[in-house]
Formats: structure tokens, sequence, C-alpha cells
């Protein structure tokens, strides 16, 4: 739960910082001099990205050199006033942030449409004009709303910014969250429910963020749900189940046979690692797990 509540923050942090984004204040400038640093040698199958938030202790900067020095092409969850670090690198930001509210005040709930609507107005250009394309949403918690609530809810707030993001070639992506352990009352906690959302939208321009260790707790079935559900899934997380801890041995899933059945699915997209090392050598950790994902 601690880790949660630390990405809980980092997030809240985020957004305050780059969700209301008035029209005047200047961006920083991406064109900056890249900083050349010779990747490691990896299979070349999976585009490989590592979450922000689980490695906060140490800066931007040193992340992404130690980054780039493990083959790693993009890092997850990084907002537009910390774009140009990552094109300092020239590493990807394969799902930003910044948009959303929180991970509790979603678009389930009319209530919270308005911001959002306008949050995402806002952000959605930006994410297209510095050359990306993932742009991270949330359900909300249920509050006592049925599934059919929730969709009718979900669909009436997105069809608002969805012709923005078509317009602009980004994709809203929803993450699916469990809501047995971490993330009580969340109401994106199934992949049907999920792609079920994306049916009633019927665009392309929206996705789903699968997140192993998320569903392996809600719904299990990891690799027949890849399967099943893959044409609505933009994006991958990772996870040790139980805790959220290394990839590796010490934990019950089996992430080679994983990222194959990724692989399998033609996916072209990239995995991002959101585990959080309990290792003293977080690096050595990340690599180790880059080296599990790397089929």
């Amino acid at each position: 739960m601690g880790s949660e509540q630390s990405r809980r923050k980092m997030l809240k942090t985020l957004v305050a910082g780059t969700a209301v984004l008035g029209a005047s204040r200047a961006l920083p400038d991406f064109a900056m001099e890249k900083t050349k640093i010779e990747p490691a040698a990896l299979k070349g199958n999976v585009n490989h990205s590592v979450c922000r938030w689980c490695y906060s202790s140490m800066s931007l900067d040193e992340l992404c050199v130690a980054a780039k020095e493990m083959g790693i092409k993009g890092i997850d969850l990084i907002g537009p006033e910390e774009w140009h670090i990552l094109k300092k690198y020239d590493l990807y930001s394969p799902m930003c942030n910044g948009a959303e509210i929180n991970l509790t005040d979603g678009w389930n709930d009319p209530a919270f449409h308005a911001t959002l609507i306008d949050n995402y107005t806002r952000m959605i250009p930006l994410v297209a004009k510095a050359g990306y394309k993932n742009l991270i949403c949330f359900s909300g918690s249920r509050r006592g709303k049925d599934d059919e609530t929730g969709w009718n809810n979900c669909v009436e707030g997105l069809k608002k910014v969805i012709p923005l993001a078509e317009k602009h070639n980004v994709v809203l992506v929803m993450e699916l969250l469990n809501s047995k352990v971490n993330h009580k009352d969340y109401q994106c906690d199934r992949t049907s429910w999920g792609a079920e959302l994306a049916k009633r939208l019927g665009s392309e321009n929206f996705k789903l963020l699968y997140d192993i260790y998320h569903m392996q707790i809600d719904e299990g079935d990891v690799i027949r749900n890849i399967q099943t559900y893959h044409p609505y899934i933009a994006h991958y997380h990772t996870g040790g189940v139980p805790g959220r801890n290394e990839i590796d041995e010490t934990q019950e899933l089996y992430y080679p046979a994983i990222v194959k059945a990724i692989l399998a699915t033609g996916f072209k997209g990239y995995i991002a690692q959101e585990f959080v090392p309990k290792q003293e050598d977080k690096l050595l950790s990340l690599r180790k797990a880059i080296s599990i994902c790397d089929q």
C-alpha cells in the first residue's frame, strides 16, 4: 500500500504542475541538445519503458542515463514540464500524464466532467506537439454506481474529447487497476469492463492500459485475457505479485511467458516496468527485469 500511496503523491504533484497549464505559460524548449549514450544490446522485439514514480529517489536525469544504458526506450508517467529532459536523452514518453484529476475522481462521474474536459482539451494538443501518442485516464471510484451507470457516464464525458484526440492522433488510455488490494472501489477493475467501454466508444483513440500486476490480483488468467482483449490494449505495465516488487523468481507470475504471449498478438507498443524494487541496488533490479522481459 505504501508504494501505491507514493504513486498517488507523485501523480498529484504532476497534475498540480501540468493539468491546468495556462495558455500563456511557456513550455520547455524541446529542441535542446541531446546527450549521447550508447544503449545496451537487446533483442529488439520489445519496446522497453519504465515508470518514473518507482525511482523517485533519483533525479529524472539520473534515471534517463541509467535507462539509456540498459536499452530502455521510454519513461512512463511524465508530464509536459519534464518532456524536455526525455528529449535531451533521446527517450520517448510512451504514457503521458498530467490531465487526470487523480485515481478516484474520473470519467465515471459527471461531477468531474467539466474539469476533465478542460484538462484533456488542454493536454491533448501538447501531447501531439511533443510527438507523443498515449495519454492516461482513469474511470474513478464507483461510489455506488453500477456498471451500466459507470459505462454511460464515461461514454458521455469521453465523447466530448475523443474527437480532439482523433484530430491530433492521440490515444486516451484508461488504466485497469485492482479494487481488491490497492484501489478499493475503483470501477475499471476488470479487462472485460474496460473492453466494453471501448466497444461503446467505438474509437481507435480510446484504449486500455493493461497493468499485469493489478489484473493478476483482480481476475488472474493473465495470458488468456491478453489473448482475448488485446485489440483494446495500447500499453502494458509490469509488477510482481504479491507486493508489486521484483518480477523474478520471488513471485507468482512468470513474465517470459507473459511477454511472449503479448508479442504473439502482434503488439508493437511499449511494456513498462512498474515494480517497486525492494533490493538495495534498485537499478540492478531494473536491469534484471529488462532481461526477463526481453523475449
